[in-house]
C-alpha cells in the first residue's frame, strides 16, 4: 500500500525499543512504516492493509511466532516479500538459515537476517527484495 508514492514497510517486534528503532532506520531510508508488537497484532493489520514488505521477529509471543505469521502473510499475499529479523542464534546458540528450497518452503520468508545488521546492509536487502 502506497501513501505518498512512498512503499510501505510492516515491521513486526514485540521488543518496543528495537520495533521504533527499526522504524525510524526505516523511515530514513525512505519509505513508510506501520508497526506491530506481536503475532497476532501482526495479523490484524496484514487483514486491513497490504504492505509493500514486511520485516518480523522471529521469537515474540511463542518461540514460532514468526513463523507462524510468515505462513500467514505469504498465503493472504504470496508475492510479498517477508524478511524474518531474529536474534535467536545469539540468544539461543540455535542456526537458523533458509539455503535449501525445503527450508523456504517450510519457513516462507524471502530473507532470513540476524538482528543487529548495519543500517546500510538493511537498506541494500530491502532494495533488493522490493526491487528498487
Amino acid at each position: 500500500m502506497q501513501k505518498d508514492g512512498l512503499k510501505t514497510i510492516l515491521v513486526v517486534d514485540d521488543d518496543q525499543d528495537y520495533l521504533n528503532q527499526m522504524k525510524i532506520q526505516i523511515e530514513q531510508f525512505g519509505f513508510n512504516v506501520i508497526t506491530a508488537d506481536g503475532q497476532n497484532e501482526g495479523v490484524a493489520l496484514i487483514e486491513k492493509q497490504r504492505p509493500d514488505l514486511a520485516i518480523i521477529d522471529l521469537m515474540m509471543e511463542n518461540m514460532d511466532s514468526g513463523f507462524i505469521l510468515g505462513h500467514k502473510i505469504k498465503q493472504k499475499y504470496p508475492d510479498l516479500p517477508v524478511i524474518i529479523a531474529t536474534a535467536v542464534t545469539a540468544e539461543t546458540g540455535l542456526l537458523f538459515g533458509i539455503e535449501s528450497e525445503e527450508d523456504k518452503n517450510w519457513i516462507k520468508a524471502d530473507l532470513y537476517l540476524e538482528k543487529g545488521l548495519r543500517p546500510d546492509q538493511l537498506h541494500r536487502e530491502i532494495n533488493k527484495l522490493l526491487k528498487i
